[in-house]
């Protein structure tokens, strides 16, 4: 139902026993698929990863580490995350309030969506794009891949890109990775 992978990093030279400066996580959610056990799946993934976002954000709060939570959630948040949303809001996985909302749940509570702040009023940008039809040669994407950060970290991010192909023929991937600068 998902992966999530957590790296702690010390500051150089520390002794062992230091809490660590930043913990990178590695986070994938399956698409899901409305009306079958795999959407249950995803939804009972997403609460555990909602209760993990909530300890993080908490030491990151109580002046101990900040958290960059990157990777492919196969969720948008919004209109401005999918070329066609009115087709596809509430009928297909990855853009279902009840998805959304675990989403919105975290911006709430304090986290910050990296690609979204530095960029407010942007539609997309999209990271991901069908394999059918021309989804690609369209731009008709959805962005479901993101940086997540705790706010200081947040705070320090300086600038993104999307590694979009220049042509279909040169894609690697359906996806396409969000890269972000951060002054640390």
């Amino acid at each position: 139902s998902g992966r999530w992978l957590e790296v702690d990093l010390l500051p150089a030279g520390a002794p062992e026993g230091t809490a660590p400066a930043l913990t990178v996580v590695s986070a994938y959610l399956h698409a899901g698929r409305v009306g079958t056990p795999k959407l249950d799946e995803k939804l009972a993934h997403l609460a555990l990863v909602d209760a993990r976002m909530a300890r993080l954000l908490a030491e990151a709060r109580a002046g101990g580490r900040q958290v960059i939570m990157a990777g492919d959630l196969n969720v948008v948040r919004s209109e401005r995350d999918i070329k066609n949303w009115r087709s596809n809001h509430n009928r297909v996985s990855g853009v279902l309030d009840v998805e959304i909302e675990h989403l919105e749940g975290w911006f709430s509570s304090g986290w910050v969506d990296v690609t979204r702040a530095l960029n407010p009023g942007a539609q997309g940008p999209y990271t991901w794009w069908s394999q059918r039809g021309r989804a690609f040669d369209n731009d008709a994407g959805w962005r479901i891949d993101y940086h997540y950060a705790t706010p200081r970290l947040a705070d320090a991010a300086l600038d993104y890109s999307i590694g979009r192909a220049d042509s279909y023929d040169r894609r690697f991937s359906d996806h396409a990775p969000v890269i972000v600068d951060y002054r640390l």
